[in-house]
């Protein structure tokens, strides 16, 4: 299969992990990125297109014509958000904009980053928990080709990547050490690159699940 792709949040440590990985497969074809500020990666197969509004997409959409795939990387942080923020960040966001790429390409595969320990139900205690286990819900019951939730734990930045988050980068710099001993924790640790290769493989070739914890990520992006 030959993929083309959409990514978001190709200027955060996930979703610039992912377009690494699309930028090394052959069987990537194309990489559409949309972006809200401009990264420091250029290349053949690569179009970034910027735009600040992702509530908005009318300007945009015509891009997304002839895309097969979309790889959702764009995330926020729960710290420091009122529920209702988050939600509209992290639920609405997402939704509208697969909505609208699958109204433009009804058979896409929708590829979204959620996180370990997503709550499912959307009736536990933890509020992140439960906006992601209903952003999750959401995307299952809308009639992709295929959509697969991926729920990284820890992740270790490969290939220089940095995060965005300035506490983050310390805390990758003081653990950096212990990242042999981490690797080998597959339930809950994995790295940009393994989780790159997992989001093109579970394209590419399916996958039994379609929602993939780090043991699943680790298993598939191997």
């Amino acid at each position: 299969m030959s993929i083309k792709a959409i990514i978001t949040g190709s200027t955060g440590m996930i979703g610039k992990g992912v377009l690494l990985e699309c930028l090394d497969r052959e069987d990537v074809e194309s990489v559409l990125c949309i972006s809200r500020e401009p990264q420091d990666v250029t290349h053949e197969k690569l179009l970034e297109v910027i735009h600040q509004d992702f509530f908005d997409l009318s300007k945009v959409k015509e891009h997304f014509k002839g895309y097969n795939t979309c790889f959702f990387c764009l995330g926020v942080s729960a710290m420091g958000l009122k529920e209702d923020e988050y939600h509209r960040i992290t639920h609405d966001l997402t939704v509208n904009f697969a909505k609208v790429v699958l109204e433009i390409n009804p058979d896409i595969t929708f590829c979204y980053i959620s996180g370990a320990g997503t709550d499912s139900t959307e009736k536990g205690r933890t509020m992140w928990a439960r906006v992601k286990g209903k952003t999750e819900n959401d995307l299952l019951e809308m009639p992709f080709k295929n959509a697969y939730m991926f729920r990284p734990g820890f992740i270790q930045p490969m290939k220089g990547i940095r995060s965005k988050t300035p506490g983050y980068n310390r805390f990758y710099s003081t653990i950096r050490p212990f990242f042999p001993i981490l690797k080998k924790m597959k339930k809950f640790v994995t790295t940009t690159e393994i989780l790159g290769q997992a989001m093109i493989n579970t394209v590419s070739g399916g996958y039994d699940k379609r929602i993939l914890e780090s043991i699943d990520i680790n298993k598939i992006g191997a």
